[in-house]
Formats: C-alpha cells, structure tokens, sequence
C-alpha cells in the first residue's frame, strides 16, 4: 500500500474515534442533565402545586377527611363525655341535684348502657354538630400549620422541620382552629348530654344542632356561642402540639432514618404514636372543657358551677382528686388512636389521588 493510502486510512480511523468520543460525551451530557432535572423535579412540582392547589382545596381536604374520621369514631366520643361529666364536685356543692349513684363505670359499661337504654343510634348523638366542627376545626388548623411550617416558621436547608417548630406551629395552629368552631363544639357537648338528661327524668334542653344554636344564643347572646371557648382552646392546644407535632416530627424522623418509605405503614405508624400523645396531654383539658361547657347557666349567660377553667380544674382536684381530670382517658385514647389513624391515612391519600404532595 502507498504512503498516500495508509494516511487516508489513517485520518478515517482517527475521524471515526472522534465520532464515537463524541457521542459519548453528548450521552454523558443528556445523562447529566436529567439527573439535574429530576433533582428540581421536587422543588418545580411544589411551585406548580402552590399555583394549582390554593388553600381553599386542601381546606376542603383536610374538612373531608376529618368528616369520614370523625363518623368512624363517635360513639367513642360519645362514651368519654358521658364519664366525665358524671359525678361531679360541682353539682353537689351547689346542690342540683344529680344522679343518685354512678351509672356508667367504665367505657365498655357506658356504651352497652347507652345502647340498652337508649338505642344504638343515640351513640352517634350530636354527630351532626361535631361534624360541623371539624369541617372549621380540622380544616382551619392543618391549613394554618401547613402555611406556618412553609412560610413563617420555615424549614432548615436540608428540609427538615425542628421539633420546636413543630410544637409551635401545632399549638397555635390547633388553638386557631379550635377558636373559630369553638361555637360548634358547644352545640355537640349539650347535645350529647340529652340523653343522660332524660333517664334522670330532666326534660331535654335541646331538639337539634340548630335549636340549639337558637337557645345559646337567646339565652346568652353571641357571646354565649363561645362559652367556655378558653378551655377549649387550651386544650386544642395541647392536643395538636401531640398530635400535629409528633406525626409531623416522627413521620419524617421514620423516613430519614429508617428504610420506611412514603407509604401507609409509614403513616399507620406515626398517627399512633401521635394519638397518644394527643391524649395524654389534652384529657386534662378536655375534661375541664366539657364541665364548663355542660353547666347550667343563668339569664346573662354566666357559668352556675364554675367561675372559670382554673375554678373547674381546683374543684375537680378537691372534691374527687388528681385522677379525675383524667376521667374518661381510656375512651379518649382509644378514640384519638383510631381517630388519628383514619384521619391521617384518609388526608394522605387523597391528597395524593389530587396530586397534592404527601403532608
């Protein structure tokens, strides 16, 4: 072969190596660049759900979630109101009377009770109203945690989201939403008491959740629709520091640590742990919150019992003990579990269904 021909064949080798190096780069770039596309992928995804999902949806998602929860563990609700009303300090004090010996001695005996007296629809009693509460409560207090975590309190830059935080943005988110159904939850209480009310031949106060909405208000002006709204805020305070906080904190916590991934177990997991906290930490609360709201009251509204929260909390201690402002807790926990457990999964889910990142 001539020197021209082994030069000509010498350039092609050397023009093909270079096409094919080429190529390898173009693909290293192409790769290169989608790995930079998905690692924004997150970041343009949340941009385009601020702009495509407004406040108002996941308000309604969280109200619907909590609706289904709330129907699915009533009677629960139920049972705990009725065993901490009973027996108490105050009514002996003032003299009215009340019921010659304990009727219910446990949740177990209080539902069987309800449902021999009364009829097993009176367990869900008053579902109406709670109803109407956690369409306002639940709805105001995840939407004003959610805007709290992402933009007042805001993350670290690894995007975690402290313990502190957590419990701030909880605590005033619960007490902002409980604020605004305070009226609601008012209604549900005197409506869940009607039933006790008759079998101690007491004539019934109320017929419905809007007759008495109409008797509060007669009786006690707008004001009265928020009688007792300063327990009740403590306590949904308290409630969601545990149950808000500690789902937000030991989700995140299962999914940085542990091979968890974003799923059901995940969720499943962290919604016990946080109905327990949620219940130990607000029966006390809670117990006061019902005392106040169930007491009989005069022509301007004021309270016959108690003269305010710190009142109803030192006449339960004196008469009946420490222990008594955790009546009802077996009831409450076993509620708030199951509760929990169906609210969160059901929020989960069908924020995912809609496209809307997972809480």
């Amino acid at each position: 072969m001539s020197t021209f021909h082994r030069k000509l064949s010498l350039q092609h080798v050397i023009l093909k190596r270079q096409q094919v190096l080429h190529v390898r780069v173009t693909k290293q770039a192409v790769q290169s660049v989608e790995r930079h596309a998905l690692q924004l992928a997150p970041a343009m995804d949340s941009v385009q759900e601020n702009s495509q999902y407004p406040l108002v949806s996941k308000f309604i998602l969280s109200a619907f979630a909590a609706t289904v929860a709330e129907l699915v563990t009533f009677p629960l609700d139920l049972t705990k109101t009725r065993l901490q009303v009973q027996g108490e300090a105050g009514l002996r004090e003032h003299g009215k009377p009340g019921p010659a010996r304990t009727v219910y001695r446990g949740m177990l005996s209080t539902a069987v009770g309800i449902v021999r007296e009364e009829g097993p629809l009176k367990l869900w009693q008053g579902a109406t109203p709670a109803v109407y509460r956690h369409i306002v409560y639940s709805g105001g207090r995840m939407v004003a945690y959610e805007q709290l975590r992402e933009s007042v309190l805001g993350k670290s830059e690894d995007g975690s989201f402290s313990v502190w935080k957590a419990a701030v943005g909880g605590m005033v988110s619960g007490a902002f939403g409980q604020f605004l159904a305070s009226p609601t939850d008012l209604v549900k209480v005197q409506m869940q008491m009607e039933g006790r009310r008759r079998l101690e031949g007491k004539p019934p106060r109320v017929r419905g959740a809007y007759h008495a909405f109409i008797k509060i208000v007669s009786e006690g002006g707008i004001r009265g629709l928020w009688a007792g709204w300063v327990p009740n805020v403590q306590r949904a305070a308290l409630v969601n520091l545990g149950d808000l906080a500690t789902y937000d904190s030991v989700k995140h916590l299962l999914l940085r640590h542990t091979s968890l991934e974003d799923n059901c177990l995940c969720h499943g997991l962290a919604s016990t742990c946080s109905g327990l906290v949620a219940a130990t930490m607000g029966t006390p609360a809670d117990v006061v919150k019902t005392r106040i709201m169930n007491q009989p009251r005069d022509s301007s509204g004021r309270g016959l019992l108690y003269k305010s929260s710190v009142d109803c909390l030192v006449q339960a201690v004196k008469g009946e003990g420490f222990l008594s402002l955790y009546k009802g807790f077996l009831p409450t926990w076993l509620r708030m579990a199951p509760w929990s457990m169906t609210f969160w999964l059901t929020f989960e889910q069908i924020r995912r269904a809609v496209g809307i990142s997972s809480f």
